[in-house]
C-alpha cells in the first residue's frame, strides 16, 4: 500500500508505506543511520535493543563520552590544580571550547551563548537582568501550561518583588476543547494588558504538545509593546532550528541532557543577544566567573564585567560534566542541524502517517500537524487509556514518557532512532490496543 503525504514546508509529495521492509529500507538510505552505532542502546534483559523513544527527557550517551571524561580524569590524576593551564583541554578556559558549537546549534553568535549552571538558575539570572518591574508594568505573561518549573520560577520572582503571583501572572491559554495555543489570542492579551507586562517568557517547544512556537514573531509583538522576551529551549535546543538571533529575543535558557545528549543533571545553556552585550549597566548577579578574564586572578580589583553572556557567569565551571557536552556537540558540529531537521521531519511524519492507521477515533495526535511549528515529539492521546497503557508499553519494550492526565509522549530522535523503531513501537501499540 502506498501512501501520498503533502510536505507543507515544500509542497512536494513525501511518500509512506506500511510494513516492516519499507522501513528498513528506509533505514539503509538514510546517511545519517551510521550515527546510530555512535550511541548506546539501552537493552533488555535477553539483550535486545529497546525502543527508545524518549530523548525528550533525558538524550541516550554518545559512546564518545566515557573517553572525553577519561581524558580530564587522567589530567587531574596525573597534573593536580596544573591541570588548569596544562591538562589537553585546560580547564581555565573551557566553557569556550563548547560555545562555537552551542551557537551553532541555537542559531546564535558566539558572543552570545555560554554553557552555564542549570536551566532554572539560568532563568533567574535572566529575570534578575530582563525582569524590571515599574510601577504598573510589573505582570509576567507566560504559556498556561508552561513546563512547571518556569512557572514557579516567573511566581517566585513576583513574590520577590513584592507582587501578588495569581494576580501578576498572565496566562496564554488555548480555546475550549483545544490543545494548541494561538497567536491570535496572544495579539488580544497584549493588546488589552500589554502596557502592565514586563516579560514575556515563553517556553520555545511547549514540553507538552510539542507546539514549536515562531520566537520571531512573539518577540516583534511583545517588542512593540514594551515588554521584554525570553524562551526556555529545553525542549527545542538540538530538536530545531531556533534562530535565536534572528528571533530577537531578550535571552533564551535550555538544558543538555534532552536532544544534546550530555547526561542526567548536566550543565544548561544560556543566551543573551549581542544588543545586551556590552551594557554593563544592567542589572545582574555576578560572581568571579563573569569578572575580565585578565584582571581575574588579581583578587582585589574592583569588578569588571565581560562582556556578551559570558558576563553573566558566577562560578568556574564543573569540568567533568563539560567534557560529557563536549562530546555530544562535537557530534552534532559533525552532522549540523540542517540534516538533522530534515531527517527529524521524515521520520516524525512517517511516525504520524503510522499512528493515522490505527483510526482517528482511537488515536488523537495532539502535536501541530505543520512540520514547520513542531520538533520531532509527537504527543499521543489514547482513548478512553489511562497510565496503563504506558506500563504496557514499557513491558512491551518501548521506552516513552507519560504525562498526565492522558499524553503519552514519543520523540524519535535523528541522531540515533530509526525507522524500524518506529514501525516496531506503533506494531506495539497497535498489539497492545487490540488486545484490549
Amino acid at each position: 500500500m502506498l501512501i501520498f503525504v503533502r510536505n507543507r514546508k515544500t509542497t512536494t509529495l513525501s511518500k509512506y508505506q506500511l510494513g516492516l521492509d519499507y522501513a528498513k529500507q528506509q533505514d539503509q538510505n538514510d546517511k545519517l543511520a551510521a550515527y546510530r552505532d555512535k550511541f548506546h542502546i539501552p537493552k533488555d534483559e535477553h539483550g535486545n535493543d529497546l525502543i527508545y523513544m524518549t530523548g525528550n527527557s533525558l538524550g541516550l550517551q554518545p559512546k564518545s563520552t566515557k573517553y572525553y571524561v577519561e581524558q580530564e580524569l587522567e589530567d587531574w590524576a596525573k597534573l593536580g590544580v596544573e591541570g588548569h593551564t596544562e591538562a589537553k583541554n585546560p580547564w581555565l578556559p573551557y566553557h569556550e571550547f563548547l560555545t562555537y558549537n552551542m551557537a551553532k546549534i541555537v542559531g546564535a553568535k558566539p558572543i552570545e551563548v555560554v554553557v552555564m549552571n542549570t536551566l532554572t538558575a539560568n532563568l533567574h539570572l535572566m529575570m534578575v537582568s530582563f525582569y524590571q518591574p515599574i510601577n504598573e508594568r510589573y505582570k509576567i505573561l507566560i504559556e498556561s501550561d508552561a513546563f512547571p518549573s518556569d512557572k514557579y520560577a516567573v511566581e517566585s520572582q513576583l513574590r520577590h518583588h513584592g507582587y501578588n503571583d495569581k494576580e501578576g501572572l498572565i496566562l496564554w491559554k488555548p480555546r475550549e476543547d483545544e490543545e494548541l495555543l494561538r497567536y491570535e489570542d496572544l495579539e488580544e492579551l497584549l493588546e488589552s494588558h500589554g502596557h502592565e507586562i514586563a516579560l514575556i517568557m515563553i517556553g520555545g517547544v511547549n514540553y507538552y504538545t510539542g507546539q514549536f512556537f515562531d520566537l520571531k514573531r512573539i518577540t516583534t509583538l511583545a517588542h512593540k509593546y514594551g515588554c521584554k522576551v525570553g524562551f526556555d529551549c529545553a525542549h527545542g535546543a538540538g530538536n530545531v532550528e531556533l534562530n535565536l538571533h534572528d528571533s530577537d529575543a531578550d535571552f533564551a535558557v535550555w538544558c543538555t541532557y534532552k536532544y544534546l545528549n550530555s547526561g542526567p543533571g548536566s550543565l544548561a545553556g544560556c543566551f543573551v543577544h549581542e544588543k545586551h552585550a556590552f551594557n554593563k549597566d544592567l542589572n545582574r548577579f555576578t560572581g568571579w566567573w563573569s569578572h575580565n578574564k585578565k584582571t581575574r586572578f588579581n583578587m582585589r580589583d574592583e569588578f569588571d564585567v565581560l562582556p556578551g553572556a559570558e558576563g553573566w557567569q558566577l562560578s568556574n565551571p564543573p569540568i567533568l560534566s563539560m567534557a560529557a557536552i563536549k562530546a555530544s556537540l562535537d557530534i552534532f558540529n559533525e552532522v549540523g542541524m540542517e540534516k538533522l531537521v530534515k531527517k527529524s521531519r521524515i521520520l516524525t511524519g512517517y511516525f504520524e502517517f503510522l499512528l493515522k492507521q490505527l483510526g482517528e477515533n482511537v488515536i488523537k495526535i495532539i502535536t501541530p500537524s505543520n512540520q514547520e511549528e513542531r520538533g520531532c515529539q509527537l504527543s499521543i492521546q489514547v482513548l478512553n487509556a489511562d497510565k496503563t497503557l504506558h506500563h504496557k508499553l514499557t513491558k512491551a519494550g518501548v521506552i516513552s514518557d507519560w504525562r498526565q492526565p492522558d499524553v503519552i509522549r514519543c520523540a524519535p530522535v535523528p541522531l540515533y532512532n530509526s525507522f524500524e523503531d518506529i514501525y516496531l513501537m506503533v506494531e506495539k501499540l497497535k498489539a497492545i490496543l487490540n488486545a484490549n
